[in-house]
């Protein structure tokens, strides 16, 4: 009978016991804040955040303060703050509550084809949009339909837009964003205010990356901010990633050049002077060991080109027919990477023509 009597109380225990795990467990959990990346982090909230790009923040601060905003055509290189200048801007148009209802944002990894423009770009745009925020501030009357990476658009999608684009002009807005204006059509641009990107600044960058620095309290000198702009090449984007990187390999220590030129894939110098002086050799079978050595420490020759041209071109170690000869030959190279041919049967191929331009003439 005792037994018995136990077996039900120890089993009502259990339950009460997990209960109060989970609701302290649950609590626990609400008080840590969740890890975002650095690039999300310190995205600009507002149009006064962008960075360097004056023309396009002064035709967005004239539509905020109260003047129409035309469709839009943004382009220019990756990281330069295309998306984040719109949604900035559609943040101080329609406030927090609003954000969600009134902004239709389709990037290139949803589906964009001529379908869905015409169902789901077309019923958005048809919908009828208010005057006024739940705050009491003023609010344009219309939506805005954001493209993201649209020049990965088909041409017929393109094409379904732009009747679109003329038919609901009254209740929406486009705005299209892409790196190579040349592929999105030509009635596309024509009904579009075309707004270029540039590369960022080298001090706009070194602004940026020590004031995120500065907020994680990342120890790094100036020289390593310096180098870490010249490896992005004008991609804020990417210079904020590999910081964050070097901060978490290096785990509070100084971040140093060395260690950047390991995260970003960079072949160190010592690197591309020592294949350089295999070709001087003149010996085949010394390069072909190099070449060996270079894809087996997993360097991407695609790197090894492009770090090439720039010490090809700024060397005056060589004539204007050596460069010409060794330029033309890397864009060939690399061509035919991008067209996925074999890494070391191309490096062999532009270290032999490299090596031939070095050797004839001494």
């Amino acid at each position: 009978m005792q037994a018995f009597l136990k077996g039900p109380a120890s089993i009502s225990t259990k339950p009460v016991a997990a209960k109060e795990k989970s609701a302290a467990g649950s609590s626990g959990e609400g008080k840590r804040t969740k890890p975002i990346p650095w690039v999300e982090k310190y995205r600009p909230k507002n149009v006064d955040e962008v960075a360097f790009q004056d023309e396009v923040v002064a035709v967005l601060k004239k539509s905020l303060e109260g003047a129409d905003l035309p469709n839009l055509l943004f382009y220019g290189p990756p990281g330069t703050g295309k998306t984040s200048t719109i949604l900035a801007a559609a943040r101080e148009l329609f406030g927090p509550d609003l954000f969600r209802q009134r902004v239709l944002e389709l990037n290139a990894s949803d589906e964009r084809g001529i379908q869905v423009i015409r169902e789901k770009v077309k019923a958005f745009a048809q919908l009828t949009a208010s005057g006024s925020r739940s705050d009491g501030k003023m609010c344009p009357p219309f939506k805005i339909v954001i493209l993201d990476e649209a020049d990965s658009m088909t041409s017929a999608a393109q094409a379904a837009l732009r009747r679109t684009m003329e038919k609901e002009s009254k209740t929406t807005r486009f705005c299209l964003i892409c790196n190579y204006i040349s592929r999105i059509i030509e009635p596309l641009t024509s009904r579009c205010s075309k707004f270029r990107f540039k590369p960022l600044s080298d001090s706009i960058q070194q602004q940026r990356l020590l004031d995120v620095s500065e907020k994680e309290h990342v120890k790094i000198s100036n020289e390593a901010v310096s180098y870490l702009v010249k490896v992005s090449e004008g991609d804020l984007r990417k210079a904020i990633t590999f910081l964050q990187s070097a901060t978490r390999l290096m785990g509070g220590k100084e971040i140093t050049d060395k260690i950047i030129t390991e995260i970003a894939g960079v072949i160190p110098k010592e690197t591309i002077d020592e294949l350089l002086l295999g070709c001087q050799s003149g010996s085949f079978e010394k390069l072909e060991t190099l070449a060996k050595n270079l894809i087996n420490e997993g360097f991407a020759v695609a790197q090894l080109v492009n770090q090439l041209h720039d010490t090809i071109v700024e060397s005056e170690d060589y004539s204007d027919k050596q460069k010409s000869a060794i330029v033309e030959k890397l864009a060939e190279v690399d061509k035919c990477l991008a067209d996925g041919a074999d890494e070391f049967l191309q490096l062999m191929s532009l270290c032999a023509l490299v090596m031939q331009q070095l050797t004839q003439n001494t």
